[in-house]
């Protein structure tokens, strides 16, 4: 039994780092109506494109940089 909750405890230790390490964000601006917003998936259609820096760790950090991107900050 304390192998089980060892093995348990491994595993889910595995799979929460791997989650933590995927976290990604992005600054994107909507091309048609030139807002930008910060999502956590790189964009994959057309009608978004990623602006500054791209691939951010942090939320706090896409935040930050969100309002010193130009295209961002004049709309």
């Amino acid at each position: 039994m304390k192998a089980i909750i060892l093995g348990g405890a491994i595993a889910s230790l595995i799979v929460g780092s791997a989650i933590a390490q995927a976290t990604e964000f992005y600054v994107v601006q909507d091309s048609s109506t030139k807002r930008c917003t910060i999502v956590d998936k790189k964009p994959t259609t057309t009608t978004t494109v990623v602006v500054g820096n791209g691939v951010y760790k942090t939320r706090t950090e896409a935040e930050t940089a969100m309002k010193t991107v130009k295209v961002c900050t004049t709309n």
